[in-house]
């Protein structure tokens, strides 16, 4: 919970944890208390597990990494990108197991935006470089987006106001602090640079300027 220093972590070599429901399990990637406040974590459903109806002070941010995700709602198969706001309340379940990339209580207190988004039906932007961009949301200086970064692409130096938070989600992402293969998670401060490429084709998930 020290937004002022660089953190790594391989998820894939982190242990699951129980969490309160039965058949939902947890990778903590940062956490304010033990269930409730400000928390980042990988979630796992396995088939049949489901979570008691509840709301999400601050809001609710989820990837679906794999598998299909379902609510009172719908259903939301791997690659759904989504925000439930504050005053949102919902009764999660997975029917055949899902994992998911979860943010817990970080919206910004006006930000009531409902967003779901399938990234594999929407379309790539051109971004900087070889790089192409999915914008997902944009609030008050706060971004999402996916990028994707062709083989052997290299991005110039840059600095990150109001840090940068990655997940990577295929490939792997470089820079000069080290190697991060799918599953890491870096949350890099305020002010920090780096120098990032690849040597293969590569997806990340970023989030800038909420820190």
């Amino acid at each position: 919970m020290n937004f002022d220093e660089r953190v790594v972590i391989d998820t894939n070599q982190q242990e699951w944890l129980a969490s309160p429901a039965k058949g939902v399990l947890r990778k903590p990637l940062a956490r304010e208390e033990a269930e409730r406040g400000h928390a980042t974590s990988i979630v796992k459903y396995e088939a049949e597990a489901a979570f008691a109806s509840h709301g999400h002070p601050l809001g609710e941010e989820i990837l679906v990494l794999e598998g299909v995700f379902s609510d009172e709602s719908g259903d939301y198969p791997a690659g759904t990108y989504f925000r439930n706001p504050q005053g949102y309340s919902h009764a999660p379940y997975s029917k055949s197991g899902c994992v998911l990339f979860v943010k817990l209580h970080q919206f910004q207190a006006d930000d009531y935006s409902k967003v779901c988004i399938n990234t594999k039906l929407s379309p790539w932007q051109p971004g900087i470089g070889g790089l192409q961009i999915m914008p997902l949301h944009e609030y008050k200086g706060e971004s999402v987006a996916l990028v994707k970064w062709p083989a052997g692409e290299r991005f110039q130096p840059h600095t990150h106001f109001g840090g940068e938070e990655i997940l990577v989600i295929q490939g792997e992402f470089i820079d000069e602090h080290g190697r991060y293969p799918a599953g890491s998670w870096i949350r890099s401060p305020h002010m920090s640079s780096h120098n990032p490429y690849v040597e293969q084709e590569t997806i990340i998930l970023v989030k800038v300027g909420h820190l």
